[in-house]
């Protein structure tokens, strides 16, 4: 389901950013609409893990435009990017491994007044999401330490818990990385319910066999620039490849189209 005539939901217009003398962005455009699953690919070092640490707050842009729904925000700091309605899955999981499975989900947004915790009150909540059980990764109990359990599980986890709040737009980088083939079929069942529910997602990823089964759209980096975008059922894989080496050169940059809106 892609929305190409509605307003995205995320849109980033000619966003930059260096790190000292080095430029890791460079003029670059992406759009996610509601309900849209778009893929973000790219060789080590094209710039996918400085472009969510941008729209995450985490590393803000130096230059360029940042809209939501349609209208510039600023997102300087993690905060922004969660307000918004933005939650993220990333490889590091960002787990707590000596709490249990219902402080993980709940850290940072623990349920509780006058400084004590509702420890029932979260077991009961976390007992009643379908999303541990829904890559089919039994986990024994919400009790357990996370360092406890394994690398599949863990990923269980950190979605369950990014979905708690509810997003509006979803990251996942390399979600599928530490999964074996059954619970990565589930997971990818899971990414079609949040399309579904309406839900943007940004999939990070070097495996585009993902790509082909989940993804509306595919944006390629190539050195920290745009260098293609591709409607995943009309394109092929062998396409994607070459922008993604830097064979083809696909990049259109916003200093490009302002120019070709100036003639």
């Amino acid at each position: 389901m892609v929305h190409v005539r509605s307003t995205p939901l995320l849109a980033l217009r000619g966003v930059s950013k260096r790190f000292g003398a080095v430029w890791a962005l460079t003029d670059v455009e992406l759009e996610i609409h509601a309900g849209e699953v778009v893929a973000l690919v790219g060789d080590n070092g094209a710039g996918k893990s400085t472009l969510i640490k941008v729209i995450t707050g985490v590393a803000p842009a130096d230059e360029g435009v940042i809209e939501w729904n349609g209208r510039p925000v600023r997102i300087t700091r993690p905060r922004d990017a969660q307000g918004l309605g933005i939650a993220g899955v990333y490889q590091d999981l960002a787990l707590c491994e000596t709490l249990d499975v219902v402080g993980n989900l709940f850290l940072g947004h623990e349920i509780g007044r006058t400084g004590i915790l509702d420890e029932v009150s979260m077991e009961r909540r976390a007992g009643e999401l379908d999303l541990l059980d829904t890559l089919s990764i039994h986990i024994p109990s919400v009790r357990v330490p996370v360092a406890s359990l394994s690398a599949g599980q863990r990923q269980t986890v950190a979605i369950a818990r990014a979905l708690l709040s509810e997003p509006k737009m979803l990251i996942l980088d390399e979600p599928t990385a530490a999964l074996g083939v059954r619970q990565t079929i589930h997971f990818l069942d899971l990414i079609d319910r949040l399309r579904e529910r309406g839900v943007g997602v940004l999939l990070v990823t070097h495996n585009l066999g993902d790509v082909k089964a989940v993804a509306d759209r595919v944006a390629v980096l190539h050195l920290g620039r745009n260098n293609g975008f591709f409607s995943v059922p009309t394109t092929s894989q062998e396409q994607i490849v070459s922008s993604i080496t830097g064979a083809t050169d696909n990049a259109v940059t916003h200093r490009d189209r302002a120019a070709e809106g100036a003639m």
